[in-house]
């Protein structure tokens, strides 16, 4: 229903308790034009979700002593400019890149639309890396792309790994996430959906070209609600992901400015009416949308994933409605 009242050509939907899949689909059509159905497999995009896997690939570098949290940015690149803000020059930690606590500006409409060959996670800090601070480090957080791709070009410099290997060797690969990649727009990606806008009378049309490799790390990502629900299984029950990295990734940081934190590592904190937490993440990018949501009291994860870019966030929350009652019958 969701789907149809929303014009959104295809999408897929997956839900597991107690680290088992109870439901996986793909519905609609990955192509228009040719007819092609969505599967359980296809590939969509999944923009600010990304974050969440170059989330745990830093937390696996700090793990492995490759990376420290309290480092900063000047340490792995020696020539990244001092940062501004308030006449006093700023340095930055991986730790605030992290939490999204850095003061690094949010990404601008020119940097969304940003085309090209050949860009690298390397130049594309070019784009920011001289602006001001809109505040001090560590003082706030505001989400910005910037910091996610400023963090996965110091993992490259460190690691002498592109982004798309480190995600490989440290994630997919291990955790068996086959139908996860970083999108490139000049390759054949086997199993991905073509990309779906609103135009100005609310159309839907194809979605003008988008090359999100030089911000793979931000929300240049491929997946499906499958994979991301697996992903989510992991974070909670598999032995490859350490305890340690379990109990640190949903940790908020303690702020300077006097504002409660709401995310950690990526991760954006719930909290309902019963009192136990929620974790999650909404994903908006030009041709696609997704959500993943992590209830550990419930033993529930849930995620969804759509071609069209997303208006609307996707009702994850009445996906899993039947799962959340509490003895009363009540949500």
């Amino acid at each position: 229903m969701y789907l149809m009242l929303n014009n959104i050509p295809g999408g897929s939907f997956a839900i597991s308790l107690d680290g088992e899949i109870i439901y996986s689909e793909g519905m609609g059509l990955a192509s228009q034009d040719l007819e092609v159905p969505a599967s359980r497999k296809t590939k969509f995009r999944i923009g600010d979700i990304s974050e969440l896997y170059t989330s745990l690939v830093y937390q696996m570098m700090v793990e492995n002593g490759t990376l420290h949290p309290d480092s900063t940015v000047q340490h792995y690149l020696p020539d990244y400019p001092l940062s501004a803000y308030k006449e006093s020059l700023n340095k930055i930690t991986l730790s605030q890149l992290a939490n999204h606590s850095s003061g690094i500006r949010e990404s601008s409409d020119d940097g969304h639309i940003w085309k090209g060959q050949n860009i690298t996670l390397q130049n594309s800090i070019d784009n920011f890396k001289n602006d001001p601070l809109y505040s001090a480090p560590g003082w706030t957080e505001s989400p910005s792309a910037y910091n996610y791709n400023l963090l996965g070009a110091i993992m490259e410099k460190v690691s002498g790994k592109h982004f798309p290997d480190l995600l490989r060797t440290y994630i997919t690969d291990t955790l068996k996430l086959n139908n996860t990649e970083v999108d490139n727009p000049f390759r054949t990606v086997i199993g991905r959906t073509d990309f779906y806008d609103y135009n100005l009378v609310s159309q839907v049309v194809n979605a003008t070209f988008r090359d999100m490799r030089y911000r793979a790390p931000s929300e240049g990502l491929l997946s499906n609600a499958e994979d991301l629900v697996k992903l989510g299984n992991a974070i909670l029950y598999s032995d490859i992901i350490s305890d340690e990295i379990k109990s640190r990734l949903f940790k908020p940081v303690d702020l300077l400015g006097d504002f409660p934190p709401t995310m950690a590592n990526g991760w954006v904190i719930l909290k309902n009416e019963e009192g136990f937490f929620m974790y999650g993440k909404v994903g908006k990018v030009t041709g696609g949308g997704a959500v993943l949501l992590i209830i550990p009291n419930k033993k529930l994860v849930a995620a969804a994933t759509v071609n069209l870019t997303s208006s609307d966030e996707i009702p994850v929350f009445k996906l899993i409605a039947p799962f959340l009652q509490n003895e009363s019958g009540k949500q």
